[in-house]
């Protein structure tokens, strides 16, 4: 198995309703770009694993833990396993990548979309 890929021939998965991710997975983490539908919500949940990430297009109402902020392109966040958070997507969208350490194993049972080109690169 080669070590490179493109990220328009990731499955893309579907994640919630208006949240589709293509991801890579190594032994030790996952790499997921995200894309966001303008208005979708992503219910407040925990995972164990460690997830790191940055906005590259669009805007979110993040809330991890007691904390809420606003956020725009360029914008990070670090999420401790197990720490509760949710997303509500702007108008326009948004498109963002994430890294989760460990892999998201889970993810490997979430429904397939047919291929498409990625519009967050």
């Amino acid at each position: 198995m080669s070590p490179f890929h493109d990220l328009d021939e990731l499955v893309p998965q579907q994640i919630w309703t208006g949240v589709v991710g293509r991801s890579v997975h190594g032994a030790e983490a996952t790499l997921a770009a995200i894309e966001l539908d303008p208005g979708a919500e992503v219910p407040e949940h925990a995972h164990p694993n460690e997830q790191i990430g940055v906005l590259v297009r669009g805007s979110l109402t993040f809330r991890i833990g007691p904390e809420t902020r606003e956020l725009r392109p360029g914008s990070l966040w670090v999420i401790p396993a197990n720490v509760p958070h949710q997303v509500s997507v702007g108008p326009d969208g948004a498109s963002l990548y994430e890294l989760f350490s460990p892999p998201r194993t889970d993810w490997a049972s979430l429904d397939r979309l047919e291929p498409s080109p990625a519009t967050g690169s």
